[in-house]
């Protein structure tokens, strides 16, 4: 799998933005480490999925990009695949709920694909885009259970190791698993000692359940303002690669990651969405305990106006 990784690495070279790696000097003087932060919120369309959705589409055949690809997602994936589509001159439909937040809607509306809402209340998005699929031969391009997805979100973590070096710990959000079980990949390869940690909402806990039972544990819609987490669960391939390089799970409250947020804007003038503040959250509220190096991937920037007001007058 890190064979796929580096190999991502150079499709993805002068297509994604390498982002910056920031810190906070109040933040390391509070909690007694040397934080710093990978902002994939400053990734292209505003968080790592671009990584992943380019690798993937890039490496379609002719043909299979002349027919078109479909996927779903509730709103970065989306945008991700909508974009790379419109570069490499490819026609993609993506399935979103219709409780997406607007502003990634409207993103992905912009970069020309074709929307196909969907009521999660009623029915599911994988049931939706696959009758799709079938009935238009596209090509799927899943948000996190595919190995070409996950190899290039694996990319963020590399990038960030050639950028500052060793790394004690890791702290990755999670959904459905594909940035964690890249990162975590890339990690252990590069430094077998880093501890790799995956956060998610204690609202969405399936794969922490998952991980700490060792049996696929689903959630349904939860409810939680990280809206980037409300994967039902682990995919096929995540699950055991989280199994494998993970080496801690932790979950956080909804007021952990509000606060997370703020202080992203407020201290460091950062626009974080509540699923890329999942790291940070696990380190202020102390779910997750960290010493010496530890690096944090912010995994996106995508927050609509309601939300981010919300928060910060909380």
């Amino acid at each position: 799998m890190f064979e796929h990784i580096l190999d991502a690495e150079k499709r993805l070279k002068n297509y994604a933005n390498v982002t910056p790696v920031m810190s906070s000097r109040t933040l390391n003087q509070w909690i007694g480490a040397e934080i710093y932060f990978k902002c994939e919120n400053l990734q292209r369309i505003g968080a790592f999925k671009f990584r992943g959705a380019f690798n993937s589409i890039s490496k379609l055949s002719e043909a299979e990009k002349e027919r078109g690809v479909i996927t779903y997602s509730s709103g970065n994936h989306a945008q991700a695949v909508a974009l790379v589509g419109r570069m490499l001159g490819v026609q993609t439909t993506i399935v979103m709920p219709n409780n997406a937040p607007e502003t990634k809607l409207a993103a992905t509306r912009d970069y020309g694909a074709t929307i196909v809402e969907y009521d999660p209340e009623n029915t599911s998005r994988e049931i939706v885009a696959k009758n799709l699929q079938t009935k238009n031969g596209l090509t799927m391009i899943p948000p996190f259970d595919h190995l070409d997805v996950i190899a290039g979100q694996g990319t963020a973590a590399l990038e960030m190791f050639d950028q500052i070096g060793r790394l004690d710990t890791l702290l990755v959000p999670c959904g459905g698993g594909g940035l964690l079980s890249g990162s975590a990949v890339a990690a252990k390869n590069i430094d077998s000692n880093c501890r790799v940690v995956g956060v998610e909402p204690e609202l969405a806990d399936d794969a922490t359940k998952s991980f700490y039972t060792k049996q696929l544990h689903r959630v349904k819609n939860p409810p939680t303002i990280a809206d980037g987490t409300r994967t039902p669960s682990l995919g096929k391939i995540t699950f055991p690669l989280v199994l494998e390089y993970v080496d801690e799970m932790k979950t956080v409250s909804e007021a952990a990651i509000m606060e997370a947020v703020k202080f992203f804007f407020y201290r460091m003038k950062l626009v974080v969405e509540p699923s890329g503040a999942l790291g940070l959250a696990a380190v202020l509220s102390r779910a997750a305990t960290v010493q010496g190096r530890a690096g944090i991937i912010i995994s996106g920037g995508n927050i609509d106006s309601t939300t981010m007001t919300m928060i910060l007058n909380s």
